[in-house]
Formats: C-alpha cells, sequence, structure tokens
C-alpha cells in the first residue's frame, strides 16, 4: 500500500521536462538590436509590433527563427548540408528554449510557369489520385493527369547477365499529361517580327531594331560576308528562302575577309543570348526588348489547361480534371463532398479538408490552376499556412510577418481564428504584426522602438495588450487612434471614365473615378480591386503605378542609387575637386580593388555555411583610400552615404555642400516616411513597407497627374499612417488625382471618394456594390466595408 503511495506523490511533482516554457534571447545584437534581451513564453500567441525598422524582422527572423533552422540543418550530415541553404550563426550571446521554427512568410511563391495553387499545395495530388481511380475512360496513373509529366515512349534491347548473355527486347511507355503543344505552360510563345526589323528597309540601311545587331560592327561583315541575300535589298523583297536564311539558318561556317566565323539565323541567335537569360538579369534596354518582341498567347491545343487530349478526355459525374482546377475552390470543395465513393473514402476526406482550409482562410475564390507566380504577398502567405492547418506538429514555433496584409477588416477577424488555433494545438507562434485587431488578441506583446533604424532596437515594452495599452509607448499611445470622418470632402475636378471592365471576374464594370481628389477602392480579397484599378485603367503617360512588386536591385543597390540621389552627390563632389564623376561611384573606377567595391569579401565554406567579413583594406567603405582624400563640405563620401536621409537633408540643404538636386530627392524620401534610412543601405536589407515607400518617393519626381497606389499602408506602424495621410493630401492639393486601394479604416475615413466592390470574393464580387462619400458609406451600412468603417469611427 506505501508503494502506491510513494508511487503516487512522486507524479504529482512538476518533471524536469516541463520545466522549459520560455525561449530565452539574450545581448542579441543583429543589425540595430542594442544587446535585446527577452523571455517568450512558449505554447502562446506573441505579437511583435513597433515603427517599420525598429528591428522586429531581426528579431523574430534574423535571430530566433533564423537560429532554429541553423541548429537543424546541423543534424543532417555534411553531404545533405550541401545542397541546403548555407545559414550564419546569428549576432546573440545566449539563445535557449528554441524549438523548430516553420516560417510562413510573405515571399512571392516561385514564378516558374508550371507551378500552381494546386502543385504548391497537396491538393492537385489528391485530385490527380482521385481521377486515376475513378475517372472514366481510365487513361493510366496518376501521372497521367499531371502537367508536369510527359508521355515518354522508348525501346530497345537490354542484356541480362545470367551465366550465358542473353539480350532481351523491352519496351518502356509512360503516360503523362502534359500538353506535347505548350509543355504544360498552357501558353505559347512566339517572336513579332515586327520589333526585329523595318521590311522596308535593307541591312544597309540599318533595318535590325535589335540592340546591339548594328552594321557597323562584326554583324555588319557577317551580314555583308555570308552572301546568303543581297543587303541592299529591302527586306519584304527577299524570297521565301532569303527570308529563312536572315531569320531560322541553323549555325553555318563562313569565311569573311580571310576570317573564319559562323552565320546563324537571327531567331536561334536571339533565343540563345536574350530569351534564354533571366528577363529581370537583362539590361533595362533589353529588357524592354524582350518585353516588346515576345508574344504570349493561349496554347491552341489544349486551350490553356496544360494538360493532353488523353487527361481532359477523363471524367468524374461529366467532369474533367482540368475542369476541376479550373473551378473556383469553394465550388469544387461541394463537388467532393458530392462524391459518395466508399473505395476513395479517405482520400475524399482529406481532399475536402484542404480545399475547406481555402474556404476558411479567405481563399476560396482562387482556383487550382491559378500560377502561384500571380498571388500576391498576402495571399502567398495565407497559401503557405494552409499546408500547416492540417499538420499532425505540435510544440513547434510558427512564425508570421504580418498575416493580415492585403485581408478586409472582414477577414480579419477570420485569421485570427485560425493564429489561435495554431496556438491551441500547443504551438509557440510569434506574429509581426501592426493591425490593432490582431495585436488584441495577443497573449504577450514585445514593443520594439522607441524609433527606426539607428533610433530603434531596444525593447520598450513587454507584456499583456492592457500593460501595452497604458505603457506609454508610441504603440501604445496610438493602439486606440481612431481617423474621424472629413467634415467636408474636396470636390472632382473630372473623370477617368471604364467602360465594360471584364478583367478577372469583373462583370462588365462601368465606373467613373473622380480625378483632383483622393478616392479609396475597397473590398474583401478577391473582390476584385486590382482588376479594376491595375488592368482596367488606362495605362498612359499620366498614369503612374506603384504596386507592392520588388524592387529590382542586388545587394549593391541602395537608397541612394536607386533614387538617383547618387548622381548630383557624385558631380558635387567631382565638381568641388576638379575630378571625374566616376571616381565617386564604388561600382566604377572609384572601387576598393580588393572587394571589388563590395565593402564585405564573401567567403564560400564549400559544405559550412558562408562567411562575409568586412573588406580590410577599405574597412567596409567600399573605396580606394585615395577617393576618401577628396572632401566636400567637409565629409568624404563614404561618410555622406553613412549619414541618414535626414542628417543628408540638412547636409545638402546649405553651406558649402549645398545641392539643390540631391535635396529636392531628399525632401521626397523624407517626406515618406524614410528619414531614418541611411543612404548607404543595401536595399536587400529592406522591408516590404520601406521599399514600397522608396518606391513612392522616386515616382513623386514624375510628371505624372494620376497617382496609383496599391495598399501603401503595407508594413506602416499605426503612427506612420497619420504621416502617410498627410503625404497623399500634398499630392491631392499638388494638382495630383490620387487612386488607393486599401483596407485601412483610417485611409477609407479620410477619403473623398469610395468605390467598393464585392460584395464578396471571386465570382460573387466583381461588382460595385457602392460610390460615394464615406460618411454617406458610414451611413447606409450598407456593405461589410460600411459596417466595418462605421463600427471603426463610432469607437
Amino acid at each position: 500500500m506505501s508503494t502506491v503511495k510513494r508511487t503516487h506523490a512522486q507524479s504529482s511533482a512538476p518533471h524536469a521536462a516541463d520545466s522549459h516554457d520560455l525561449i530565452r534571447v539574450h545581448g542579441a545584437r543583429v543589425n540595430n538590436l542594442k544587446d535585446v534581451s527577452i523571455e517568450i513564453p512558449k505554447r502562446r500567441l506573441t505579437v511583435f509590433t513597433g515603427v517599420s525598422g525598429s528591428g522586429k524582422s531581426s528579431l523574430v527572423f534574423d535571430t530566433i527563427a533564423a537560429e532554429s533552422q541553423r541548429l537543424i540543418n546541423e543534424t543532417y550530415s555534411a553531404f545533405v548540408q550541401g545542397f541546403m541553404p548555407t545559414l550564419a550563426r546569428p549576432e546573440v550571446d545566449v539563445l535557449d528554449g528554441l524549438t523548430t521554427a516553420i516560417i510562413v512568410d510573405q515571399q512571392r511563391m516561385g514564378g516558374d510557369p508550371r507551378s500552381t495553387v494546386g502543385t504548391a499545395t497537396d491538393a492537385n495530388a489528391m485530385l490527380r489520385i482521385l481521377f486515376s481511380r475513378l475517372g472514366k475512360p481510365h487513361i493510366g496513373p496518376p501521372g497521367a493527369y499531371s502537367f508536369n509529366t510527359a508521355s515518354v515512349r522508348a525501346s530497345g534491347a537490354i542484356t541480362v547477365e545470367r551465366g550465358a548473355k542473353k539480350a532481351v527486347k523491352a519496351t518502356f511507355h509512360r503516360t503523362g499529361g502534359m500538353c506535347p503543344r505548350c509543355e504544360g505552360r498552357g501558353t505559347v510563345s512566339d517572336i513579332d517580327l515586327t520589333q526585329l526589323y523595318d521590311d522596308s528597309k535593307s541591312l544597309n540601311e540599318d533595318a535590325l531594331t535589335i540592340p546591339g545587331y548594328s552594321m557597323e560592327g562584326w554583324y555588319g561583315r557577317i551580314f555583308r560576308g555570308c552572301g546568303f541575300f543581297d543587303p541592299d535589298k529591302p527586306i519584304r523583297k527577299y524570297t521565301k528562302k532569303e527570308l529563312h536564311d536572315l531569320l531560322h539558318k541553323e549555325p553555318t561556317k563562313i569565311k569573311v575577309d580571310g576570317v573564319n566565323l559562323t552565320y546563324e539565323g537571327l531567331i536561334p541567335k536571339i533565343q540563345k543570348s536574350f530569351l534564354s537569360k533571366d528577363i529581370d538579369a537583362l539590361q533595362p534596354h533589353i529588357r524592354a526588348f524582350v518585353e516588346r518582341a515576345m508574344t504570349f498567347t493561349v496554347c491552341p491545343e489544349c486551350d490553356g489547361t496544360r494538360l493532353s487530349e488523353g487527361a481532359r478526355s477523363s471524367k468524374i459525374k461529366k467532369l474533367s480534371i482540368a475542369d476541376a482546377c479550373a473551378m473556383e475552390i469553394r465550388d469544387l470543395a461541394e463537388w467532393v463532398r458530392d462524391l459518395k465513393e466508399p473505395s476513395v473514402a479517405p482520400l475524399l476526406a482529406a481532399l475536402g479538408q484542404t480545399l475547406d482550409s481555402f474556404v476558411e482562410i479567405g481563399l476560396g475564390y482562387l482556383s487550382l490552376e491559378r500560377p502561384s507566380g500571380t498571388l500576391s504577398g498576402g495571399e502567398a502567405q495565407r497559401v503557405k499556412m494552409i499546408r500547416h492547418l492540417g499538420s499532425s506538429l505540435t510544440d513547434v514555433t510558427y512564425v508570421f510577418d504580418e498575416p493580415t496584409v492585403g485581408l478586409h477588416p472582414h477577414d480579419i477577424q477570420r485569421m485570427n481564428g485560425l493564429l489561435l488555433r495554431l496556438r491551441d494545438k500547443g504551438n509557440t507562434v510569434l506574429v509581426v504584426e501592426h493591425k490593432p485587431e490582431t495585436i488584441a488578441i495577443a497573449d504577450h506583446v514585445v514593443d520594439l522602438g522607441p524609433g527606426a533604424g539607428t533610433a530603434g532596437g531596444a525593447v520598450c515594452f513587454e507584456g499583456t495588450v492592457e500593460g501595452l495599452r497604458s505603457g506609454g509607448t508610441i504603440t501604445g499611445r496610438h493602439f486606440d487612434d481612431r481617423a474621424a470622418l472629413k467634415e467636408t470632402v474636396r470636390k472632382s475636378t473630372g473623370t477617368l471614365e471604364i467602360r465594360g471592365a471584364t478583367a478577372h471576374n469583373l462583370r462588365n464594370v462601368d465606373v467613373d473615378i473622380p480625378l483632383g481628389v483622393l478616392c479609396v477602392i475597397t473590398g474583401v480579397a478577391g473582390s476584385g480591386k486590382s482588376s479594376l484599378v491595375h488592368g482596367s485603367i488606362p495605362a498612359g503617360v499620366d498614369v503612374v503605378s506603384v504596386d507592392q512588386g520588388a524592387i529590382r536591385g542586388s545587394r549593391r543597390s541602395n537608397p541612394a542609387t536607386y533614387s538617383g540621389l547618387l548622381d548630383p552627390i557624385r558631380k558635387a563632389f567631382a565638381k568641388a575637386n576638379g575630378v571625374k564623376p566616376a571616381l565617386f561611384s564604388a561600382n566604377s573606377e572609384g572601387a576598393c580593388p580588393t572587394c571589388n567595391g563590395a565593402g564585405v569579401i564573401f567567403t564560400d565554406l564549400a559544405m559550412m555555411a558562408g562567411v562575409s567579413t568586412p573588406c580590410e583594406e577599405c574597412e567596409g567603405k567600399r573605396y580606394q583610400a585615395a577617393v576618401l582624400e577628396y572632401h566636400l563640405g567637409g565629409r568624404d563620401i563614404s561618410e555622406v552615404l553613412a549619414m541618414s536621409v535626414t542628417e543628408a537633408e540638412e547636409f545638402f540643404g546649405d553651406g558649402e555642400a549645398r545641392t539643390p538636386a540631391a535635396h529636392r530627392i531628399l525632401n521626397r524620401l523624407a517626406d515618406v516616411g524614410l528619414g531614418y534610412l541611411s543612404l548607404g543601405q543595401p536595399l536587400t536589407t529592406l522591408s516590404g513597407g520601406e521599399r514600397q515607400r522608396l518606391k513612392l518617393a522616386t515616382h513623386m519626381a514624375e510628371k505624372g497627374g494620376v497617382y496609383v497606389l496599391d495598399e501603401p499602408t503595407t508594413g506602416l506602424h499605426l503612427a506612420d499612417v497619420e504621416q502617410l495621410l498627410g503625404l497623399l493630401d500634398r499630392l491631392v492639393g499638388s494638382g495630383k488625382s490620387v487612386v488607393v486601394i486599401e483596407h485601412h479604416q483610417a485611409v477609407m475615413a479620410h477619403a473623398d471618394w469610395i468605390i467598393d466592390l464585392g460584395p464578396g470574393a471571386g465570382h460573387e464580387g466583381g461588382r460595385i456594390v457602392f460610390e460615394g462619400t464615406p460618411a454617406d458609406l458610414v451611413a447606409a451600412r450598407s456593405t461589410l466595408t460600411g459596417e466595418h468603417l462605421a463600427t471603426y469611427v463610432s469607437v
């Protein structure tokens, strides 16, 4: 009896394994973090807040998640690690209590033309198995329904060594679902010949309009010396053979002036030199030529479905797999639910669960055939989230980067529910977020700041949401901010007419967008806002579009090079010192010879993580020592690039260094809230919100009269939204028309005119459900947006 009691007493004592209930971070110094030490509770929802650039991502992604991933990677063999991304150890003294981290970020999904929403999740794989079991006529295994699998036939002899050698005839056959014409891409590309040459001219009259194909150099000697056609004859008068030789002739050895050369037709030559390369890596003028010359049309053989005739002929209840992938996911979920087939019951249950997850997360308006490269950052993040909703894993750390981006207030409640569900399964959920609706559901809040860049990087508050509200930090003070409706709205000076818009899900929309005012386009995610604005507003010289696309640029690019600021600065240095401007470019003559102007030396350690160390010769300044001898206003070029926008604005504003051209650009950067950014900070280290505002500042110099902005509040702290509204007002005040796609209620309340799309998403949207002033929308409460805006302004 006493033995039983003793055992019971032992079991009631806390187990040592249950004591690990905190993630401890001590002395984090990644990027702008200033020796940050915090303790994060496990199996709880922790939200990280703070102004843009305060160090949230540095702490969550670059410290906690990065170290977790690095430690997991180290458990694999050195051979496997060679194929994995190499991660350096973050600069931190102690990281304790880490669990496996799953990062669900806003990186756009792969732009591969064969990657779709269906292939990016398990939905497509399960559909293929379903059709291979139930499809009539039966055409083969699941691969026969895959547009990524080509049909292959082969025959030959194999030798079997069994005693005496014996040759056996064998044939190999694999049925794939790939359309043979477009190779599973759904579109076929062609070259527009009118963009290659002017057929009214001869070659000697410079008929070729391809960049670099001048008759002055080697190409001229090859075309004149090949003897395949008359270089003085206009191209439109060429015979069929001459035109074939000009465009398509295979590589042929020729001799010109005693030199052995190779002649090749224009089209194979262009395909090798331009079209086989990544379009983003091409020089701007060549990229523009490729975009003009290449035409993409829907594949005539598969009608854009990407699938072979056999795959399209096999059906379940009169529906082929192509039809199933083209349906909106919420309709497909209903269709799957109606299939009652005991032989595949577990598969139907799993497929139904996956499709229901799409609907639950607010993506029921997508179709499985939608190319994954066309999803917005917010949509891509939610598609990645679907993989984890049905996961059996518990006690892992989920890391989210602003999961409410691109979500209407109506959808934010749904997203909150999903975050709480992940937590309730026993997971640690870390969320970087600005929206008060999501901060409000946190179990624990970490507020970073107090400012951005060098003025940030410290923990201002740690605790509960109630504590944050009364804590006196910037986030706490602005937590309950509400923008009031304007008493008077500006009157439009004209209209931009859109008639019969049918892009994507728009239903023959007729709308007049008012000019000379702040016009906000709202509606739930998938209601057709982007289709209306980007697909229907006539793109002209007068329209400046600032979208959420990533900024093209390498780690050598920085705000000074991207905004054009470096040009007037280099000229000012050159003029003050009587030397060439090229000396003051770290990508040109002034570059440090050891690091080639990068400022760091990258050492590839093969199987181990690569290491970057500051260049010993220039000490990270990127320039030759001789260049740093030249001064302007008492500063050298490296000191100027280390300045923040605010410092540089003062420096170039007056005195010896006064440079009006540079000052104007710096004014615009400060206007969009980037005053804390240093001029030489690599673009690759900027957050999404910072990049969009940098684009906006650059576009503000353009002459356009209509500015189209796509969710400019993305990544903006509550305190910065007010500054953005001031900027939009100044744009309108200077005579511009501003059209904004936006979900933030503060921007809606501040608008002069609102156009609300809906009522739902996908085929339930695509209609104008309200046009008028914000006050009228609030008074009517006739739409989802109206209800949420009314609640917002009345709180």
